[in-house]
């Protein structure tokens, strides 16, 4: 099957899909994403990633390309001609073509669509989940708006292949209090010796989660012990459980961090409920 990809009002063969040299995204990273879950061929919160595809685009002063109605056909229609069962699907929104200048581009600059989707592995992903993964933590050096999900992400992508380099799966970024933000592609969460579910809270240090957010509603409906607050490495280190959340990993356990074991070094009871019933939580279109 050829993989197909929508690129401003086109369904394209990849190999055939392209965006102009001069598209603001390509140039100074001007523009947004989104990425949801697809489980079963259904998108998996998509109400919440379109809330917040909408804040990003405010806070940028990027207008809507499209009504929501027809961006939700698009991304569906993206998943059923790729025969994505399970994996995501990407939409990114960019200030669109325009001379390159900083300043934005004339006023009516119609912004630019992607949409792509991928298949993932779930087997692959429950192996992980399993044996659970390490983590890194690294000076935090991104912008101070990291809440918008900007298509932005050098500091992200160099964190990741330390991460990599290192052999493990995500690395942490350590504010300048000592204090952990958030992983460069996903949400990190600790449970103390006390039972006590620990994960920062959204401000502009940290993306706010699609699955943080579901988790944040588990977790209060499960009256379980829960504080959104910042940790410090140690903290996490000393920690009964680590994990970290997002679209693509759900609820990923950590055993390690910086190289040495949280808890027994095995995933931790909790991190593995909240993976096995995520999704009964979780909306599904």
């Amino acid at each position: 099957m050829s993989r197909i990809a929508y690129v401003n009002g086109r369904y394209l063969p990849r190999s055939d899909a392209a965006v102009h040299i001069e598209d603001r995204g390509y140039q100074f990273a001007d523009g947004v994403y989104e990425v949801c879950e697809v489980r079963g061929g259904r998108l998996i919160d998509e109400r919440r990633h379109m809330e917040r595809l909408l804040r990003s685009l405010g806070e940028l002063r990027i207008p809507l390309p499209m009504p929501l109605s027809a961006l939700s056909i698009v991304m569906h229609e993206v998943v059923r001609r790729n025969g994505v069962r399970n994996g995501i699907v990407y939409l990114q929104i960019t200030r669109g073509v325009a001379r390159r200048d900083h300043a934005f581009p004339p006023a009516g600059t119609k912004p630019a669509v992607v949409v792509t989707a991928n298949r993932i592995d779930p087997e692959k992903n429950e192996k992980l989940a399993a044996d659970g993964v390490a983590v890194i933590t690294l000076p935090d050096n991104r912008w101070d708006r990291v809440d918008i999900k900007s298509i932005a992400l050098l500091p992200n992508v160099l964190a990741k292949q330390q991460a990599r380099e290192q052999g493990a799966r995500e690395a942490w970024f350590v504010a300048r209090d000592g204090t952990v933000t958030e992983g460069s592609s996903s949400n990190a969460w600790i449970v103390t010796r006390d039972n006590e579910v620990v994960t920062r809270q959204a401000d502009h240090a940290i993306l706010r989660g699609i699955t943080r957010t579901v988790l944040l509603d588990v977790l209060k409906s499960q009256n379980l012990k829960l504080s959104e607050r910042p940790f410090t490495v140690e903290e996490a280190q000393a920690a009964r459980e680590a994990f970290i959340t997002s679209a693509s990993q759900v609820v990923m356990p950590v055993v390690r961090i910086d190289g040495r074991p949280v808890g027994n070094g095995a995933p931790g009871l909790l991190a593995t409920a909240l993976r096995r019933d995520f999704h009964r939580f979780a909306e599904e279109s």
